[in-house]
């Protein structure tokens, strides 16, 4: 249950409390990706409001990924924004996702949606997922809208709404003195079966955890989108939004044209179009 004592002050409601944008950092930061950030086609009449996040372990500050998220959750919900941005320090976004972004708040109205990325190793495999355990979803043509039930935080798109009902239900903890909820987290748990008299092991990442923890605890519905807690899978994977992954190096993944595979496949309407 969450803690008593730890609430949300917002700041006083104004017209440009519309998106705000958090990036997790390590303290460096690829040129690349600072192009393609930086250089985003701007909608006409726009506002938006950047959040930093230093996730680097062994700074004072000492954010882990779940934990820096944590952090940006509390701030974007106390200063009263309604979409929630995030973008990693290791996606390369597309030169109109902001465009997009806009376009989509004003025509679709969709809770929760994220752009395409592949994994950062070789083969590079698409981050798309119907179902934990079973590998990614491999039924769509790049460029459809892939309905699912997991998918990354790289490049994602939040209402407020949503974020807010997990916030009120997830508990209070401390972490470098800060006190924040468990919004995201990540899971790593180790027990010994009493039955079977074995250890068993259960690890995984913030990202995929938290897409359960909405569908578990019927957070569409508390958040006021009904409609989309009856999918059987309610979020939505914009594949035209097509973004890089990058690591130290500069190494860009998919590097080995991993993503043709998908310019090829037939497209399916009748499962690439539905939840």
């Amino acid at each position: 249950m969450a803690g008593a004592t730890h609430k949300i002050v917002k700041a006083p409601k104004t017209e440009d409390r519309r998106i705000f944008v958090a990036t997790g950092v390590t303290g460096n930061i690829r040129v690349e990706w600072a192009m393609a950030r930086w250089n985003q086609s701007t909608p006409v009449n726009w506002s938006k409001t950047e959040y930093l996040m230093w996730l680097d372990q062994f700074s004072p500050l000492g954010f882990l990924v779940a934990e820096a998220r944590n952090v940006a959750v509390e701030a974007f919900l106390q200063q009263g924004f309604e979409w929630l941005v995030f973008i990693d320090h290791d996606t390369i976004i597309p030169p109109d996702f902001l465009i997009r972004v806009n376009t989509r708040i004003m025509t679709e109205r969709i809770p929760v949606w994220c752009g395409l990325y592949f994994t950062k190793s070789i083969p590079s495999e698409p981050l798309v997922f119907r179902g934990l355990g079973g590998s990614y979803f491999a039924d769509w043509k790049l460029g459809d809208k892939v309905w699912v039930d997991g998918i990354p935080m790289g490049c994602t798109v939040i209402h407020n709404s949503i974020l807010k009902a997990v916030w009120e239900e997830s508990e209070e903890y401390t972490y470098n003195g800060m006190k924040m909820r468990r919004v995201f987290e990540t899971p790593l748990k180790i027990w010994e079966d009493p039955i079977s008299h074995t250890w068993k092991s259960i690890a995984g990442t913030e990202d995929l955890h938290w897409c359960k923890k909405v569908v578990d605890n019927d957070i569409f519905t508390k958040a006021g989108w009904p409609q989309y807690a009856k999918k059987p899978h309610p979020f939505l994977c914009d594949t035209s939004v097509f973004c890089k992954h990058i690591d130290p190096a500069g190494n860009i993944y998919p590097s080995r044209g991993e993503e043709k595979f998908f310019e090829r496949k037939r497209s399916k309407p009748s499962k690439n179009s539905r939840s």
